[in-house]
């Protein structure tokens, strides 16, 4: 039996094609939704953009019949049999018993869209069980399970958090086959139903020390990362296995999109910038290093701020600089005053055009070649945002996302539904990505100690 779904506005700023995925099913748009679309619809940003195309969708549906009468869904999608409708909540007050609209009239004033969203969602179903009010407001979705309404998230673009795809499995052999591995420098993976670019970390049980580890290619076979190959890069040196990885992947021009995830002191930020340079400067790969991050502070915004583009970026991209500046420092003794030589050398790679700060707001719309890419704090865009940026990419160009899902700042997003998590999940299966989630953090002992017991 069709459902019919109640829609909150922020699935909609979510995403602008939120209404494809109820295609049997009735949608209903409270009129609140549409006043709030208005307020959206003159921002330049992904809010704006989605709110602009939810508001033309509509327009469209509208030529089709009444949308108070509602309209069928086909024109959104050849296979859609359900309708859309828009609906007021006084329309429906006569639904309502006197003793709700006391309820709604003294505890949840129509003063507030919110409650207007959620009269028209009560009074829906009351009359039908069949209804759901879909909503990423965890606060609106408490009120309207107060008020007895069936709820749920929108979940259309979320995976499972808690078996995420971590990049390489720990398999268990005999010291027969290590040694082999070790000789011949490749082994067969086809009985291993690996994901591409998958690393397997080989142990004998008998004999804890006796490991390998490798990583599965396009080629069908599994390749050994030789211990001492590849673990260091820019001056620095992996310190953990998952590191050893994650440089590897890095480093591999082959490999176009890498996702890196892990918790604070991890080494994800440090390894990308590090890559980059590697790859940009020591080896020639590519042109330019372009470094972007989501604007969102923690904590209490300082507003707005002085200066140019770059001038504005400078205070959310430095911890890139500090990243940047201890890669630039680190190996060099000759130097006295470390850091004032660290300054000039990062001023020096903006002032040559090697090094790119953006804002992820300018972004849409570039094409962007034979670039080394990283997207830092990328746990805090949407699915459909890293699209956005993943799609810039032009020839040659390799990008790096990374991020840690357990910070994320933005209101409408969760571990199991930023764009960094869905995009590590839902590329697995491609040789043009790669992805590690790193494990264990080695920026001090204070910091791992934070990120363990905080």
């Amino acid at each position: 039996m069709p459902k019919t779904f109640v829609l909150d506005t922020n699935v909609l700023l979510h995403s602008a094609g939120s209404v494809e995925s109820f295609q049997e099913n009735n949608v209903i748009i409270p009129m609140a939704v549409i006043e709030e679309l208005d307020k959206f619809k003159k921002y330049q940003d992904e809010l704006g953009r989605n709110a602009r195309q939810v508001i033309r969708l509509l327009d469209q549906l509208r030529e089709n019949g009444k949308l108070g009468k509602g309209v069928s869904l086909k024109k959104v999608s050849k296979i859609a049999t359900g309708k859309l409708f828009v609906l007021t909540a006084t329309s429906l007050d006569s639904e309502l018993g006197s003793e709700m609209r006391e309820v709604f009239n003294s505890d949840l004033g129509t003063d507030s869209p919110d409650n207007r969203i959620l009269r028209v969602a009560f009074t829906l179903s009351k009359k039908n069980k069949n209804v759901v009010f879909i909503s990423k407001d965890i606060n609106l979705r408490l009120k309207a399970d107060a008020l007895g309404i069936k709820v749920m998230d929108f979940e259309r673009e979320k995976v499972d958090y808690n078996a995420l795809y971590n990049g390489y499995r720990t398999i268990e052999t005999d010291s027969d086959f290590l040694e082999k591995f070790a000789v011949e420098k490749v082994a067969d993976g086809c009985g291993f139903s690996l994901y591409p670019n998958e690393f397997v970390f080989f142990t004998d049980p008998e004999n804890s020390k006796n490991n390998a580890l490798g990583r599965f290619h396009d080629d069908g076979l599994i390749h050994l990362l030789e211990p001492g190959r590849n673990d260091k890069m820019w001056n620095i040196t992996a310190r953990n296995k998952e590191q050893r990885m994650a440089i590897d992947i890095l480093l591999d021009p082959a490999i176009k999109l890498v996702t890196l995830v892990g918790g604070a002191g991890t080494g994800k930020t440090l390894l990308a910038i590090a890559g980059a340079l590697e790859c940009a400067l020591h080896n020639n790969l590519y042109e330019k290093i372009l470094v972007s991050r989501p604007i969102i502070p923690l904590g209490n915004d300082l507003g707005f701020l002085p200066g140019d583009k770059d001038a504005k970026l400078s205070h959310w991209m430095q911890p890139i600089f500090d990243n940047m500046n201890y890669l630039l420092r680190n190996g060099n003794e000759k130097v006295k005053h470390r850091s004032s030589a660290a300054t000039l050398s990062t001023d020096q790679l903006l002032n040559s055009k090697k090094l790119e700060l953006e804002a992820l707001t300018y972004i849409r719309g570039r094409s962007i070649p034979k670039q080394f890419v990283i997207i830092d704090e990328a746990q805090n865009l949407t699915p459909h945002e890293v699209k956005t940026i993943i799609s810039r990419a032009g020839e040659d160009t390799k990008m790096v996302l990374t991020g840690d899902p357990q910070q994320i700042d933005n209101p409408y997003l969760d571990a199991s539904s930023n764009g960094l998590t869905y995009t590590a999940e839902r590329l697995k299966d491609t040789f043009l990505h790669a992805h590690i989630s790193l494990q264990k953090s080695e920026r001090s002992e204070l910091s791992a100690l934070a990120a363990k017991l905080l």
